[in-house]
């Protein structure tokens, strides 16, 4: 089963502004070794989203993200597991763990 893992947080918390980029690289490298890991990757922030519309048959454009939230999507990651147990564990050994938040999907 796939599970989509999303690596959120609150603008202005405490700890967002960490570098943990090499943590998350050496996480990302031990899951794809063991198989786990099928993609991931950061997002760029909020603001350069533009949010797409479409009601009765016209496009309305919005610049920025889809709702006006402190909470916020940093990132992403795909792994490929044998139960929703096992993606919540290796959900608690993300570095984003200790400074955000990590919601676990199962996808369709």
């Amino acid at each position: 089963m796939r599970y989509l893992l999303m690596l959120g947080g609150t603008a202005g918390d405490e700890g967002l502004d960490t570098d943990i980029t090499e943590p998350c690289r050496a996480w990302s490298g031990e899951l794809t070794r063991r198989g786990l890991r099928v993609e991931g990757m950061g997002l760029h922030p909020p603001e350069s989203a533009t949010t797409v519309r479409v009601r009765g048959g016209e496009a309305l454009l919005t610049d920025g993200p889809f709702a006006e939230t402190k909470e916020q999507i940093g990132g992403i990651a795909i792994l490929e597991c044998e139960s929703r147990e096992q993606a919540v564990e290796a959900a608690k050994t993300h570095p984003w763990a200790a400074i955000g938040t990590i919601e676990v999907r199962e996808l369709l």
